[in-house]
């Protein structure tokens, strides 16, 4: 398995496509319940593949992701040749930028020296999806890029 397997509840979500996926091999119901019974694992290979497309598709489809902790903010674009981000750091430890409270402070205090803007860009691995995926496994989580969008013209005004 190239990615990881989907949880019990994503498989639930994805069930109509996990049941095409084994009509396209096909695998009718009754054969699929055989294989579980008395080859597991197969089945298990079989979540896997299956776990690897689903992955395959929302790894191309991701434009944006996002990585919020309590002093950073990472905000990622992602194109053809690699990443942008946008970095933000809180240098105040009494500001937690996941809370309520803390994005309000910050939203209120943009020009704060306390408040220090980051921009890079790098280019991809040779494999992008890889690439995107660990992103994921730590924590960032793809977006619409709103944020992506509202940071990136404030930091062409500061620039």
């Amino acid at each position: 398995m190239k990615y990881q397997r989907l949880t019990k509840e994503q498989l639930e979500e994805l069930y109509p496509e996990f049941i095409n996926f084994l009509a396209a091999q096909s695998i009718t119901a009754e054969e699929w319940q055989e294989i579980k019974t008395n080859k597991p694992q197969v089945a298990e290979e079989e979540l896997d593949v299956f776990s690897d497309l689903v992955w395959e598709g929302v790894l191309s489809k991701a434009k944006y992701l996002e990585h919020i902790s309590k002093d950073q903010m990472h905000l990622f674009k992602l194109i053809d040749s690699g990443m942008l981000l946008i970095a933000i750091k809180i240098n105040n430890p009494n500001i937690n930028i996941t809370t309520k409270e803390g994005y309000q402070w910050l939203q209120n205090n943009l020009m704060n020296d306390e408040v220090i803007f980051y921009n890079s860009d790098k280019g991809y691995s040779s494999d992008p999806a890889m690439d995107i995926f660990k992103l994921i496994q730590k924590g960032a989580v793809i977006t619409k890029g709103e944020l992506y969008g509202f940071f990136e013209k404030l930091v062409k005004v500061v620039e």
